[in-house]
């Protein structure tokens, strides 16, 4: 896909928008929904192509699943319902699916395989395997359980005290959705706090989580009853245009209903500190997770360091941080971000290459990005690489990039934002 710079008229972005909902919610909605008894209603869910993976997997386990926009059904039976699937389960894209579905499949008596894409065929999952196989479950995977596919024979799971070898959502979550169908008391130990969208899912769904610190319990044998789930905007795919409205100037948007979960509100605080000028607007917490409208006006950045206990908040938006970065004053260095290796892509290697192919100065690290600006950027042929948030940042790049860029593999960004390019189209009128 080819995009011009932004026409030369002093006009930048401007407008109000809604963002698709969030994702992670969205796979756990369907997910929980889908163990739960009685008829789920998700409103505001992500037809993306990944979320769309976690439905086609669990029809084929027999449930029920009516999904309509964004606008989903789900008829659950409980987990003694589920039956074993004819075929291998695929997830596509996404590894959210994989991760916490490989735990919820490891409380099941029966057997199934489970695969990806060539993307998820080189992402490690010895870091869920290890656990599950310490809880009684049989998994296999190519180099020991370390590379997809997996095949898993659940059941008959005991409960673990667990210490996350990293800060990482879909660990704890497969471990706790694991230790749900497990005896006795499963505890995961956290690093660093992560997102915290399954234990808020699992209350809203009748189940009892206990939160004491970094340590995170679930007792075994508990059933889920089924409820509405409202789904905010996605706070990752609003980063894209928080930043878009930074950067390009003479910009103002207004981001409506955005999820403001204080496990996921990293980029929020990073901008605020590199002289974004950001105002947040109807604040709620009537629902399981709190939303905000979010407005942004251009302004000047300046260099800041990113790293530590933040991390874990705002891992899936450092490329667009990098992004900012390149407009900013002075040098930003992002580090502890090692986990970046392991995404969709390399990110680390990748955003550098990509943004560097435009005029950014940019070097990696073991662990991060050391990003050099301001530097002006020009149009360049680049490349996705499959990863939807690679595809989203170099979008915005190109608007304020001179001359035209092109964009290969741009499809990607259908995972998490189908309409992307329609709505960054209709703020440049």
């Amino acid at each position: 896909m080819a995009i011009q710079k932004l026409r030369e008229s002093g006009n930048g972005l401007t407008g109000t928008i809604a963002v698709p909902g969030d994702k992670s919610i969205s796979h756990r909605a369907i997910m929980f929904g889908s163990l739960a008894t009685g008829k789920t209603v998700v409103k505001g869910f992500l037809p993306g192509e990944d979320c769309l993976s976690t439905i086609a997997c669990f029809r084929q386990m027999g449930v029920a699943i009516h999904q309509e926009g964004d606008y989903v059904e789900i008829q659950g039976n409980g987990t003694k319902f589920l039956k074993e699937p004819d075929a291998v389960l695929d997830v596509g894209n996404s590894g959210t699916t994989i991760r916490l579905l490989s735990g919820i499949l490891a409380g099941l008596e029966f057997y199934a395989c489970i695969q990806g894409d060539a993307s998820i065929a080189k992402r490690p999952m010895n870091r869920i395997v290890d656990p599950l196989r310490l809880m009684g479950a049989k998994v296999e995977g190519r180099q020991g359980g370390m590379y997809t596919p997996l095949t898993i024979q659940g059941g008959n799971l005991h409960s673990i005290n667990y210490e996350l070898p990293v800060a990482s959502a879909q660990i704890k979550s497969a471990v706790l959705l694991a230790g749900l169908h497990a005896e006795g008391t499963t505890t995961v130990i956290e690093p660093e706090q992560t997102r915290d969208h399954t234990e808020r899912m699992l209350k809203a769904f009748g189940v009892s989580v206990q939160h004491i610190e970094k340590n995170i319990s679930i007792e075994g044998k508990q059933s889920l009853t089924a409820t509405t789930i409202d789904v905010p905007g996605d706070i990752s795919s609003a980063a894209f245009f928080l930043v878009a409205g930074s950067i390009i100037p003479s910009s103002r948007i207004t981001i409506q209903h955005v999820g403001m979960n204080p496990t996921r509100t990293g980029i929020i605080d990073v901008l605020y500190r590199m002289g974004a000028q950001l105002t947040i607007t109807n604040e709620s917490e009537e629902t399981m997770e709190p939303s905000a409208d979010i407005q942004v006006k251009s302004t000047s950045l300046k260099g800041v360091e990113v790293g530590g206990d933040i991390i874990p908040k705002l891992i899936d938006e450092i490329p667009i941080i990098a992004l900012a970065a390149t407009q900013a004053e002075g040098t930003t260095v992002i580090k502890d971000a090692a986990e970046l290796k392991v995404k969709e892509t390399n990110r680390i290697d990748i955003v550098a290459k990509e943004l560097n192919k435009m005029g950014a100065r940019i070097e990696t690290t073991e662990d991060g990005l050391i990003v050099h600006g301001k530097t002006m950027l020009t149009g360049a042929k680049v490349n996705s690489h499959g990863d939807h948030r690679i595809g989203m940042m170099l979008a915005v790049a190109s608007t304020i990039a001179e001359g035209e860029t092109v964009i290969e593999n741009s499809e990607a960004i259908n995972v998490s934002f189908p309409d992307f390019f329609g709505t960054l189209n209709d703020l440049q009128k």
